[in-house]
């Protein structure tokens, strides 16, 4: 083996040439994110100097007269996603629960293999099929039907669009199922065996093991997949951008058409012709980055508690 040689103070420092490029490599990755948050964040100066914090409480958004504000974006962001969470949290979750547990071996790695193609299908795919197929379909039978039986009800007023806020939380759930689904059968698959044979052992069904041991072991692993499919949704771009509707407006009714943080930029930046109006722009970018990374990150550390305490045990 090597022997280190030099001065004390510098033998903890020395790198073989491999470690210096992996070092080099990570921290690559990291200036490139830093640099495009300081980037955006030197762009919406404009933005700030003119709205200050009032930017995040204004429904305005008004090209033409210089108005913006970015609440109708929050508030479309956040509810889509959340809505699409609702949706795809219960299916992904029993999807990941039947490929651990109860699916036949023969046709676990397929049905697995077509899981993990779907998280990989292209989201202008996505978008496509729901301006074609999904859009008519909710047009024309679905939301007529909401709103003549549950039209009273603020959630499903108005006039049936098709591309709406509903929409695009259903596109949004379709695409993130499959990280619930992968991530909560990996995570379920890592139970120990020895816990579920012992639950088994004192006459326990599988249902009842499933439900009472393997759940709760993996609870935090789940939680981790459902924050990661989070952080997908509030992101995500172009399928949504499709089926929305692309309205600055905030309606409680899920028929109406709405737009997020992302769709406004993807739709809009092209055809800004104002610094103010690029600067608002580059301000919402901010925003989705710091939300993003939030969201993240607390996924990151749940998984990261499921592993200290798969160690523990």
């Amino acid at each position: 083996m090597r022997q280190r040689t030099g001065p004390w103070w510098r033998r903890g420092f020395e790198l073989s040439g491999f470690q210096l490029i992996t070092l080099l490599a990570a921290a690559a990755v990291g200036l490139v994110l830093l640099g495009l948050a300081v980037e955006l964040y030197r762009n919406s100066q404009d933005a700030r100097a003119a709205f200050g914090w009032g930017f995040l409480r204004s429904r305005a958004w008004d090209p033409v007269a210089g108005e913006f504000g970015a609440l109708p974006f929050i508030y479309g962001t956040v509810v889509s996603s959340l809505l699409a969470l609702l949706l795809a949290t219960p299916l992904g979750i029993l999807t990941g629960i039947y490929l651990a547990e109860l699916a036949p071996p023969r046709w676990r790695a397929l049905l697995s293999f077509l899981v993990e193609l779907l998280a990989a299908v292209p989201s202008v795919v996505y978008g496509l099929w729901g301006l074609y197929v999904m859009v008519p379909w909710l047009q024309e039978r679905i939301q007529p039907w909401l709103g003549e039986h549950l039209g009273f009800l603020p959630l499903f007023e108005g006039a049936p669009y098709g591309i709406s806020m509903m929409a695009g939380a259903l596109v949004l759930a379709i695409m993130i199922v499959p990280t619930i689904s992968a991530i909560s059968r990996d995570v379920i698959g890592a139970v120990p065996r020895s816990q579920r044979e012992a639950f088994l052992a004192l006459g326990a069904t599988p249902m009842e093991t499933i439900f009472r041991v393997v759940l709760p072991f993996a609870r935090s692993g789940i939680a981790g997949a459902v924050i990661l499919a989070l952080g997908r949704a509030l992101g995500e771009t172009m399928a949504v951008t499709m089926v929305i509707g692309n309205a600055p407006e905030i309606s409680t009714s899920l028929l109406a058409p709405a737009a997020t943080m992302a769709s406004v930029i993807a739709n809009e930046f092209a055809e800004a012709t104002t610094e103010l109006h690029r600067a608002a722009l580059m301000e919402i970018g901010v925003l989705l980055l710091v939300i993003s990374l939030l969201v993240n990150i607390l996924a990151r550390l749940l998984l990261r508690r499921l592993q200290v305490v798969e160690g523990a045990r």
